[in-house]
Parts: C-alpha cells; sequence; structure tokens
C-alpha cells in the first residue's frame, strides 16, 4: 500500500502534474494541501474520468485539502470539532481499505509574535484532541500533509539562522512532540533515523538547488501502520520539474 501526501500550492496550476504522478506513481492514496480552489471548481470528474476517486473541501485563494484514491473514501469529515467555527479548509478524514487517513495543512503561522501564531497554537491543540478521538476509533490510521513545523534541527538546513524562528522554534517543535506522544511515529525518521531529507524549498535564492530546505511535510502512523512500514521517500525529481510546487511528494509504502 502506497499512502502519499503532496502540497501543490495551486491545484489550477499543478494539475497536470498531479495527473502525471497519479500515473506514474500509482499511489493507493494521495492526499493535497493548498488547493487554492472554491469547493464547486475542484476538478473531479478528471480525476473520476482516470478512475480515481476523490473527496475535497476547497477554499478560494488559500486552503483546501483532497484526497485521492484507488478505493471509494467513505466516513468523511471535514473541520476540527475544537473550533466549530473555523472557516479555513485546512482538514478531511477519511476511510479508505480499513486505513483512517486524516489529511491536514496546518496553520503556518507567520511569525512567533503575530496573531497568526496564536491562533496556529489553538489549531494544533484542537487537531491533538481530534486525532486523539480518531486513534481511539481506528486501529490503522495516518496523519500526514504539510504541518509547518520542522520537528527538529537536522529538518533544517541553518538550524542557528532559524533557531526560534517560524516552523522551527521550541514551543512549535513541542506541539508536534504531543502528536507524537498520542502513539504515533513520524515514518520517515523511523525509516531514515539520520541526515537531511528537506520537502520544502523557498522558491526565492535558488534554495532547492542549493539544498537549503526544510522538512515540514510529514507521515505520522499508529503502531498498526508502523509494523507495516517499508519505506518513506521524498520525491525529489517532482520538486525539480518547470513550474513546480516549493514542497514535494512524500510517500510511505506499507506491506500487511
Amino acid at each position: 500500500m502506497k499512502i502519499a501526501t503532496w502540497n501543490v500550492n495551486s491545484l489550477n496550476v499543478r494539475l497536470p502534474q498531479v495527473q502525471d504522478w497519479l500515473q506514474q506513481h500509482q499511489p493507493d492514496i494521495l492526499v493535497l494541501q493548498e488547493l487554492k480552489l472554491d469547493q464547486d471548481k475542484y476538478p473531479a470528474a478528471t480525476f473520476q474520468m482516470s478512475g480515481w476517486q476523490t473527496v475535497w473541501s476547497g477554499q478560494k485563494t488559500y486552503n483546501g485539502v483532497a484526497v485521492i484514491s484507488k478505493n471509494t473514501p467513505e466516513d468523511v469529515h471535514t473541520g476540527l470539532p475544537g473550533l466549530p467555527d473555523d472557516p479555513q479548509r485546512r482538514v478531511i478524514a477519511a476511510t479508505i481499505n480499513g486505513v483512517r487517513v486524516v489529511n491536514v495543512y496546518c496553520v503556518n503561522g507567520e511569525a512567533l509574535d503575530s496573531p497568526k501564531f496564536q491562533y496556529k497554537e489553538q489549531w494544533f491543540a484542537a487537531l491533538t484532541d481530534f486525532i486523539r478521538d480518531e486513534m481511539g476509533k481506528h486501529e490503522k490510521l495516518v496523519l500526514l500533509g504539510d504541518f509547518n513545523i520542522a520537528p527538529a534541527d537536522e529538518d533544517c538546513y541553518d538550524p542557528v539562522k532559524w533557531h526560534e524562528k517560524i516552523h522551527c522554534s521550541a514551543i512549535e517543535r513541542s506541539w508536534f512532540q504531543k502528536l507524537l506522544d498520542l502513539g504515533l511515529t513520524d515514518s520517515l525518521r523511523h525509516i531514515h533515523p539520520d541526515g537531511a531529507h528537506y520537502t520544502w524549498w523557498d522558491y526565492r535564492g535558488a534554495m532547492f538547488q542549493r539544498k537549503q530546505g526544510l522538512r515540514i511535510d510529514h507521515i505520522l502512523v499508529t503502531p498498526a501502520m508502523r509494523d507495516a512500514l517499508t519505506n518513506v521517500t521524498v520525491d525529489l525529481k517532482t520538486r525539480a520539474l518547470e513550474r513546480p510546487s516549493d514542497h514535494a511528494p512524500v510517500y510511505a509504502e506499507f506491506t500487511f
């Protein structure tokens, strides 16, 4: 079973790349973030014509999340119960072939002294409560997406420059750890304990070409999924395409 995540930074722009990626990699499940499309503008028919099933929660300009799969998504849920009035479309969950998939586009936060950072803190607290509840219902669960947190210094190309900056602050890393403390495993670090495996590179300054990135896209798994985990890959070739997203796809493979 192959489960993938990709922040596409506008599905309108990246749709041909997503279609090609699906055809080439044939994942069982691909989740997308930053659709930047209204609900009624999502290209569901395009995916369905190629044999893919899909559910989504769209939002114009910013945000928006989707699940694309070979089999029909069931028990679909959007949003966080702890933030019932939140207008931002950042979460979609579905069960596919007995695996509960929770796709998240986590809040960026902008800067530690920004009001948006307070929202990020509230949002992660609500996410943690939601995942705790979901794990009580689903033995096989995968929480994946763009977390906007680099969990450790080795997940950042320049820890000194980024020290206590957004994405790399101690408090943000504590929120990530609280998710792991629920019983989740960081799948990439389970397979690749050491080294740089960045998933995002700023468009500015040729950061991708200079290999200066952050690891902020993650696939977290419950013990039942961890025991079946065989590999995790960051797809650098896709990030190297013309007009790429600033994020690379990341996928995990499981054998049950």
